[in-house]
């Protein structure tokens, strides 16, 4: 099928749906291992970004506090020695008349102690809203996650 502009075909083209892809794999890779860089993660979201976390009784506004938020996490990941991982998969594109991405996706998040096993610390579904930045970058302007096993 040819790529979507309009929200109504059900497939963005290959080159869209593998440039999402990538920016998700270089987002999340920002956060995770020694080299974790909460600073460079908070860029790849607008500066006003809303992130909806399931949980929590009010989303976070705004880049700075998204910084803050995973630099904690960062640090507190570090202090525990542990190795902690994404994986997104599943991953929808939606291409919306006004030009914005709408993507929905599988997230687990595990952990790893020093020859430990692995464990999975959280199972979501993810909605975000793309855009691209001036440059032609992609950002994300509203993340939402909804954690699997919750009551509705």
């Amino acid at each position: 099928m040819s790529g979507t502009t309009n929200g109504t075909e059900p497939y963005v083209s290959a080159e869209l749906y593998a440039e999402v892809q990538q920016f998700y794999a270089w987002q999340m890779n920002l956060v995770e291992g020694p080299g974790a860089d909460a600073d460079a993660w908070a860029q790849t979201f607008t500066e006003d970004a809303v992130f909806e976390s399931a949980g929590e009784p009010e989303p976070q506004r705004g880049r700075d506090a998204l910084r803050a938020t995973v630099r904690a996490g960062v640090e507190h990941i570090a202090a525990q020695g542990l190795d902690f991982r994404h994986w997104f998969g599943m991953v929808g594109v939606e291409q919306r008349p006004d030009h914005t991405l709408r993507t929905r996706y599988y997230a687990l998040a595990m952990a790893t102690a020093p020859g430990g096993p692995l464990a999975i610390r959280g199972s979501l579904l993810c909605h975000d809203e793309l855009v691209r930045a001036d440059d032609g970058r992609l950002l994300v302007r509203r993340r939402s996650l909804e954690a699997d096993g919750r009551a509705r």
